[in-house]
């Protein structure tokens, strides 16, 4: 008499695989969700519900600064494996976790996603990469390795950007060598005098800055938060769907410049503005 198959958690969509999800630590090895899992699955579905409308008709989805990949393959997992036209690459600078990431779409049979072993700057010259792409991912890039791939995603005329930015401290690191100058010819400096707001707008002009860029290059932006996400203090998520006719917005590019100009930052305005 065969035994018969555990009944899964709720959680767990139609088709799921189940072997991923146990490599992702998101089920346990007999197939449970545990307090901590379950939290992280809906994680997980919380910013895949964002992901999922900008799928349709993709060839292409690159996820830069990969990591381990969780992102890639749980998108694969749920929205793609199906689709015969599309597929994921990541990209990821530690070759260990490449390697591991290659084997595990191995093993999954998810033959359609692919794996490169480079930074996220060295992929701007990759021609192991289409020349363009549908939708490129960034989830928690650290530092300016999110610029690196909105530069990357508007080289290869990406329709879609999701980015999840994190530690962000160049802009900070600018605020907080120009402080003394600053105090002295703005109250607006005021802003940042204490070192916990100097952090903490670095990292909001950063992301303004951001959302400006992309919106001189042709973009509709929405912007909002990954609710019940423990990386960082806030998990701004930013998505950019380049808009059918694309004209580049004058006035997005000359508010970016009065920014950096008002808060001292001019010397970042080759990140910023291009």
């Amino acid at each position: 008499m065969s035994k018969k198959t555990p009944d899964l958690p709720p959680e767990i969509r139609p088709g799921q695989s189940l072997e991923l999800l146990k490599e992702l630590h998101i089920l346990t090895r007999d197939g449970k969700l545990n307090q901590d899992s379950r939290r992280k699955l809906k994680q997980v579905y919380h910013l895949a519900q964002f992901i999922e409308p900008l799928l349709d008709g993709l060839h292409t989805l690159v996820d830069h600064g990969a990591g381990k990949s969780y992102l890639g393959f749980i998108l694969y997992d749920l929205f793609l494996k199906t689709r015969a036209e599309s597929r994921v690459i990541g990209i990821e600078s530690r070759a260990q976790l490449v390697e591991k990431s290659q084997e595990l779409s191995s093993r999954l049979n998810f033959t359609r996603m692919q794996f490169l072993a480079c930074t996220v700057e060295e992929s701007l010259h990759s021609t192991a990469l289409p020349a363009q792409v549908d939708v490129v991912t960034a989830l928690h890039a650290c530092n300016t390795a999110t610029d690196d791939a909105i530069r990357f995603a508007l080289q290869r005329e990406a329709r879609h950007i999701v980015l999840v930015p994190c530690c962000q401290a160049e802009v900070a690191a600018t605020l907080r060598a120009e402080k003394n100058a600053a105090l002295s010819q703005t109250p607006h400096s005021e802003l940042w005098r204490h070192p916990i707001h100097t952090r903490e707008l670095g990292s909001h002009l950063t992301n303004v800055l951001r959302c400006l860029l992309l919106e001189s290059h042709g973009y509709a932006l929405t912007v909002t938060e990954l609710v019940g996400w423990e990386h960082s203090m806030k998990n701004e998520l930013i998505i950019a769907s380049r808009r059918s006719n694309a004209k580049p917005r004058q006035n997005a590019r000359e508010r970016a410049e009065a920014i950096l100009r008002e808060f001292h930052l001019e010397t970042l305005a080759p990140r910023f503005i291009y």
